[in-house]
């Protein structure tokens, strides 16, 4: 039986990150997943939509470029040659991944993994077989061929990181093979629909609404909530919907899916919108309700870990309940993100290391007593949307009194000359002790630009302070000054 100081469930941002953190180390480590190095980010979410996105929005621009004083016939796409650059995107990162599990000695296995009450891990292996990453055989020689179905491995430690699933509505119809979850629509061959319907108006779902309406879909999206993005600051949300609107994109707000039906051609989406039935005709159906963690079949009857609602309970450390297994990343709910699972993983492997952790998720500014998360959270449309610390809205019902700063993008050089839609910058400082609390930026180069105000939320940083810098002009990154400024006013 093999042992392992650290055996990883889950290949995804967490796993993988946990892997190369703790190899640097001297950890033996192994990593278990079902499918792809890479997880769900890299293969059927994140890299697949941003690459679909870009190109996209390239195709947008130049539909658009005569008012640059260019003029482009014949302008189209080929599909097939779409997709098969969003596929050539995945199996490049993909690599890259598995090129650093292979330099550092990390042994990637493709299973079923179940943890066991004695924290034996019990591997039902894949068609793939076990393998070092990089290599045809198994690290001990054999032959993949001859390598038993079940493996039972032991290790010191055990990190789960088994991700999340796209959520279920549970819906008459949902069966139908037009309607999809993302990862399903992201993995279909080579279709473009006439009429998409998009169940859900939050980032995964808004994000696909953008691509399919800007390569000619007729897309409309049906949010159950008062507004899109309902966990965005309301001036980004109204203006955004503002925008999508104008391009074409029909939004149904209040509205409740009851059902679907297969039609001749497509299905047929049944919806209660603000007390009035209606039946909207469609393609394809993305439903995009969010996702809940993974732990199907993860757990052994009688290993008693602590859950609750189907995500794994942990303390401020990562620690379950089972000394010696950690979980982290969507498995155990909160901010579902790829670079929030991936700093959590860089947080365990070092304090596994009895080494002072050099990354923080939330702090406490010295004019507040509770904990504010400083997670960026970025939504890659056109234009851009990035957040990060308090909202205006939460800082009202948390009874903190702040001072906003705005600044429209309409005098901004980068702006003019990029012809974009306009967007905005707006800064919240604490009344008192002008230290920055959160930032939220509509524009382009955005989610770039968010990087240097989670910084200054993270050093407790004034408006006084963030003055000190000068950026470059002509920048995006200039209106960041001038909301500051704003404040100060």
């Amino acid at each position: 039986m093999e042992k392992y100081d650290l055996l990883i469930i889950g290949a995804g941002p967490g796993g993988y990150v946990a892997a190369l953190e703790a190899a640097k180390r001297g950890m033996k480590v192994l990593v278990v997943d079902k499918k792809e190095a890479g997880g769900t980010c890299v293969n059927r979410g994140c890299i697949p939509t941003k690459a679909l996105l870009h190109a996209s929005t390239i195709y947008k621009d130049m539909k658009d470029c005569e008012k640059f004083g260019l003029y482009a016939k014949e302008i189209g796409f080929d599909l097939q040659k779409l997709y098969q650059y969003k596929e050539e995107s995945v199996v490049e990162m993909r690599k890259a991944i598995e090129e650093e599990f292979l330099r550092l000695g990390v042994t990637f296995v493709q299973g079923t993994a179940q943890v066991q009450a004695d924290k034996r891990v019990v591997v039902k292996m894949a068609h793939m077989q076990k393998r070092t990453v990089g290599s045809g055989l198994s690290d001990d020689g054999k032959n993949p061929a001859d390598i038993p179905d079940t493996v039972i491995y032991e290790a010191d430690k055990i990190l789960i990181a088994s991700g999340a699933a796209p959520r279920k509505l549970g819906l008459p119809g949902e069966e139908l093979s037009e309607v999809m979850t993302s990862e399903e629509l992201l993995q279909a061959k080579d279709r473009c629909y006439d009429r998409l319907v998009v169940v859900g108006g939050g980032v995964i779902g808004l994000e696909i609404a953008t691509v399919f309406q800007a390569l000619g879909s007729e897309v409309t999206v049906i949010e159950l909530g008062e507004r899109l993005l309902p966990s965005m600051d309301i001036e980004f949300a109204e203006a955004l919907e503002k925008i999508l609107v104008g391009r074409g994109i029909h939004v149904y707000k209040k509205s409740l899916i009851e059902r679907f039906e297969k039609e001749e051609h497509g299905v047929s989406c049944h919806l209660m919108s603000e007390g009035k039935k209606q039946i909207l005709p469609a393609d394809a159906v993305l439903v995009s309700v969010g996702r809940e963690p993974y732990t199907e079949e993860l757990f052994a009857a009688d290993l008693k870990i602590r859950m609750d609602h189907g995500k794994v309970l942990v303390n401020e450390f990562f620690m379950t309940n089972i000394p010696g297994i950690y979980a982290i990343g969507d498995v155990i709910g909160g901010v579902q993100l790829a670079h929030v699972a991936s700093a959590q993983a860089k947080y365990v492997v070092e304090r596994m290391n009895n080494l002072e952790p050099s990354v923080i998720l939330s702090i406490v500014p010295s004019c507040l007593f509770v904990s504010m998360s400083i997670i960026p959270n970025c939504l890659y449309l056109n234009p851009e949307i990035a957040t990060v610390g308090l909202t205006e809205e939460e800082a009202e019902r948390k009874g903190i009194p702040v001072r906003c700063g705005r600044y429209r993008m309409d005098a901004n050089g980068q702006t003019i000359l990029s012809k974009e839609e306009v967007g905005f910058i707006k800064v919240l400082f604490a009344a008192d002790s002008d230290v920055l609390l959160g930032a939220q930026i509509m524009c382009q180069r955005a989610t770039d630009m968010i990087g240097e105000l989670a910084t200054a939320i993270a050093n407790g940083l004034t408006s006084r302070q963030l003055m000190y810098a000068m950026r470059a002009h002509p920048t995006f990154n200039e209106a960041v000054s001038k909301a500051v400024e704003d404040s100060r006013e």
